[in-house]
């Protein structure tokens, strides 16, 4: 598998641009069976980075709704979710090896076949990889909301994003987002609400109740006990 999370881009002179990422690549060390499981599971689950479109079709060996999530963290609530949906697709993508390998070998033990899973900017994976109206279903949960007003603009929901994603979806596909820190959801609804091509499923205009076909993660479950809210929001693409 590629170990380069973001290609490298440079200018005319050949040195190399700086970008802004939402996110920061924490060299964990994986253990012992996390190492294995990348071994022995990335070339039959695992789908390394490429600049041109997948065949999602031939990716799963059928045609089936794909749900794709951002950021899966362990993996093991998306391993549920796909667990729960053998009719369905799960495309996962994380940028931290350690939560890769433990989505690998989680679905392994699972015997679920329907997950292909990514090491790479999944911002590049949705400008080069997706094609365009072939998603059902965006998951986005807990994204690095960069709490100070100088970190602001790394945070992945912006008004590109959102419109590359709109891009993505296929008529009537969802993107739902999650965040435990009330300024970021606030953000978040300011910029999907000023995106044109999506509706607002709350039935009051701002956030939903959390879907209970979503499985409790561990962030969640230690939220919970320390008392921290969550807020969930989901727009549907209109056309």
């Amino acid at each position: 598998m590629s170990n380069n999370v973001i290609s490298p881009e440079f200018d005319e002179q050949g040195r190399a641009l700086r970008r802004i990422r939402s996110f920061v690549r924490r060299q964990g060390r994986l253990t012992k069976g996390q190492q294995h499981a990348l071994d022995t599971l990335w070339p039959a689950m695992g789908t390394d980075y490429q600049a041109q479109p997948l065949d999602l079709t031939a990716l799963f060996g059928r045609a089936a709704p794909v749900t794709l999530e951002i950021g899966f963290g362990m993996g093991a609530s998306l391993v549920t979710m796909a667990a729960a949906h053998p009719e369905q697709n799960f495309i996962g993508i994380e940028v931290h090896l350690p939560g890769v390998g433990a989505c690998l070998a989680s679905a392994q033990e699972a015997g679920v076949s329907n997950l292909r899973v990514m090491c790479h900017d999944a911002v590049e994976v949705l400008e080069q990889m997706i094609p365009d109206a072939s998603l059902a279903l965006v998951q986005l949960f807990f994204p690095d909301p960069w709490h100070k007003a100088r970190h602001n603009k790394r945070r992945i929901i912006q008004a590109p994003f959102v419109e590359l994603v709109g891009r993505k979806l296929a008529a009537g596909g969802v993107l739902h987002m999650a965040t435990d820190w009330q300024p970021y959801a606030e953000h978040m609804l300011a910029v999907m609400s000023d995106a044109a091509f999506f509706r607002n499923l709350s039935s009051i205009g701002d956030y939903v109740p959390r879907p209970a076909s979503c499985p409790l993660t561990k962030f969640e479950q230690r939220g919970q006990r320390l008392g921290h809210g969550v807020w969930d929001l989901m727009f549907a693409k209109t056309v």
